[in-house]
C-alpha cells in the first residue's frame, strides 16, 4: 500500500469548483496584488485566531522578520528562542540583527522549555520567540508572564498551529505578535507562499503594513522608514479563502487519525516507541504527528521499504548548524534538542488518510518492533 506524508491533489480536487472559480475570479479582476480578497482573508483569519488585526505578506518567515522589526527588535539585541524548528525562527533573528539565544525543549512536548527562559535572559534580551511546534501550543500563561515581568516583547511562531486553542484560548490572543504561514503543506496551505502577521496592537498592525509596502505611508511614494517587497499575492488569498470554512474539519481529521495512532500503538512505549504526549489544556491540532525512537533511522527505511512516507522534522538542531556556528554553540550545549533530532519521526497524519492505510502504518510499525 502507498501511503504519502501529504496528499494535496486529493485536497484539491475535493474543492476543485471553488477553488478553480476563485483563482479564474482574480485573473479575470486583474487584481494581483492585495485588493478586496487580502483584507477578507487578514480579517477572517484574525478572527479565526483571536486577533483584532491581520497583516498578510509574502512568506512566514518574512512575518517573523517583520514582527520582530515591528517589535523593536535591532542590532545588539538578543532574542530567546528554541534550537529545535525551522530554520526561519532564527534566520528572521539574524536578519532583524539581533543575536539569537537558544534555551533548550520540553523532552516531552518538544517545545521551548518555559522553566529555562529565565536563566538565558540578560540585559540585551529584548524579545521571546517560542514555536507551536507540530501544532501544539508552547506555555502561553508562562510566557507572557516572564515576557510582563522583564518588559519583553512576544512574537510567537505559530506557523504549524493554525486552529489550536490552549486552555480554550485561540493562539493570536496573548503576545505582541502571532505569525502564520501558508506554505502548501501547512494545514491550511496556499498554492505557493504566504503568511501573517496577527496582533492586537493597532500601532503595530500599522507599522507592519508599512513595513510589507517598502515603509510607504500617506501615499505608495512616501518612503518613512527603510522597508520590504513583501506583499500576499490575491491569488493565494483568494485559494485560502475557498479553503478556510474546510480548515475546523480538517483539523478534527487529523486529531481522530491522531487517536487511532495512539489507540493502535500505545502498548509499544516498552520497546522504546514514544507517541506524542499533549499537554493538559492543549487541543493540538496535529500538522505534524511526530513519534520519537532511538531506532528512528531503521524505522524510516523499514517503512519506505513498505511504501510509507515519513519524514524528520528536524535532523539536526539550529544551534550545530554551520549557518550559526559564528554564535559559538558545541554539541552537547542543549541535550534535549539534540536528542531529538536524533529520534524524532513525523508520520502521515493529513485528513485524507483512510483507517485503512493508518492501520497499515500501525501494523508495520508493530511489525519492525515485534519482529527485531
Amino acid at each position: 500500500m502507498r501511503v504519502p506524508l501529504a496528499d494535496l491533489r486529493a485536497q484539491y480536487y475535493e474543492l476543485k469548483e471553488e477553488i478553480d472559480a476563485a483563482i479564474v475570479s482574480v485573473i479575470e479582476s486583474c487584481r494581483f496584488s492585495g485588493g478586496d480578497r487580502v483584507i477578507r482573508l487578514e480579517e477572517e483569519i484574525a478572527h479565526f485566531c483571536g486577533a483584532e488585526y491581520g497583516v498578510g505578506v509574502a512568506s512566514g518567515t518574512d512575518a517573523l522578520t517583520l514582527s520582530l522589526i515591528a517589535c523593536g527588535v535591532g542590532n545588539g539585541d538578543e532574542v530567546i528562542t528554541t534550537p529545535f524548528t525551522f530554520g526561519a525562527t532564527t534566520e528572521a533573528i539574524v536578519h532583524a540583527g539581533a543575536r539569537p539565544v537558544y534555551v533548550d525543549i520540553d523532552n516531552c512536548t518538544f517545545n521551548i522549555d518555559v522553566e529555562r527562559i529565565e536563566q538565558a535572559i540578560t540585559p540585551r534580551t529584548r524579545a521571546l520567540l517560542p514555536v507551536d511546534l507540530y501544532g501544539q501550543m508552547a506555555d502561553r500563561a508562562a510566557l507572557v508572564d516572564i515576557a510582563r515581568r522583564y518588559n519583553l516583547k512576544l512574537v510567537i511562531d505559530s506557523a504549524q498551529s493554525i486552529g489550536a486553542r490552549q486552555n480554550g484560548r485561540p493562539i493570536a490572543m496573548d503576545g505582541d505578535t502571532t505569525t502564520l504561514s501558508f506554505y502548501p503543506t501547512k494545514n491550511l496551505g496556499a498554492y505557493g507562499d504566504g503568511g501573517m502577521i496577527l496582533t492586537n496592537d493597532p500601532q503595530i498592525a500599522t507599522l507592519l503594513r508599512s513595513l510589507r509596502a517598502h515603509g510607504t505611508g500617506s501615499h505608495k511614494y512616501a518612503y518613512e522608514r527603510v522597508g520590504f517587497c513583501s506583499r500576499l499575492d490575491a491569488i493565494q488569498a483568494a485559494v485560502l479563502l475557498a479553503k478556510l470554512p474546510r480548515l475546523p474539519e480538517w483539523n478534527e481529521g487529523r486529531r481522530r487519525n491522531a487517536m487511532l495512532y495512539q489507540e493502535l500503538l500505545g502498548d509499544l512505549i516498552d520497546c522504546g516507541f514514544f507517541l506524542p504526549r499533549v499537554e493538559v489544556g492543549n487541543y493540538h491540532i496535529y500538522h505534524q504527528f511526530t513519534v520519537r525512537t532511538p531506532r528512528r533511522d531503521a524505522l524510516m527505511d523499514y517503512l519506505r521499504e513498505n511504501g510509507v512516507d515519513s519524514e524528520i522534522y528536524y535532523p539536526c538542531p539550529l544551534h550545530l548548524q554551520p549557518a550559526y556556528a559564528y554564535l559559538g554553540y558545541r554539541a552537547g550545549d542543549l541535550p534535549g534538542a539534540e536528542q531529538a533530532a536524533r529520534e524524532v519521526l513525523s508520520l502521515p497524519i493529513h485528513p485524507e488518510l483512510t483507517e485503512e492505510q493508518i492501520t497499515y502504518v500501525a501494523g508495520l510499525i508493530r511489525r519492525f518492533f515485534k519482529q527485531k
